[in-house]
């Protein structure tokens, strides 16, 4: 296991799951104290070691034995957002593209793709992705690709 330091550094004192700052002088006791989560290798690696992530004691403590919950930004003007970590999951098991939300305009499709890039190369490093915003119906749809 890693030292908790090492894993803030490389983390930048971020929660893995929240994305919330985590303070790196909090009491290790305490809900918004930093942890390490040793997390679940993906099925696609079994066999090879979870990579170790920062997390808030709370965040980490909830998560236990179920999936993790990934908060879309409530700044973001996205309707039907699909959950986060599922569509990671498959992503990583088949490849490909996945329709991940609809926004009623162009402006608010654009800042959502810009936000999901930056929350997945944190949420999921080694799945590197792009987004592609399309008209439809309407509204705009929001969609992530494997590269």
């Amino acid at each position: 296991m890693s030292n908790l330091n090492e894993v803030g550094e490389r983390d930048a004192w971020r929660c893995w799951l929240c994305d919330q700052p985590v303070d790196p002088d909090a009491s290790v006791n305490s809900d918004l104290g930093p942890s390490v989560d040793a997390g679940v290798a993906p099925k696609a690696k079994k066999g090879a070691a979870a990579p170790e992530r920062l997390a808030h004691r709370a965040c980490n403590t909830r998560k236990g034995a179920v999936k993790p919950v990934v908060p879309w930004s409530p700044d973001l003007f996205v309707v039907d957002p699909a959950p986060i970590a599922e569509t990671v999951e498959r992503l990583r098991r088949k490849g490909g593209r996945e329709v991940v939300a609809r926004c009623p305009g162009r402006a608010d499709a654009d800042a959502a793709a810009e936000w999901l890039v930056d929350r997945l190369s944190r949420f999921a490093p080694d799945l590197p992705v792009t987004t592609q915003v399309e008209p439809g119906g309407g509204q705009f749809l929001l969609s992530v690709r494997t590269r």
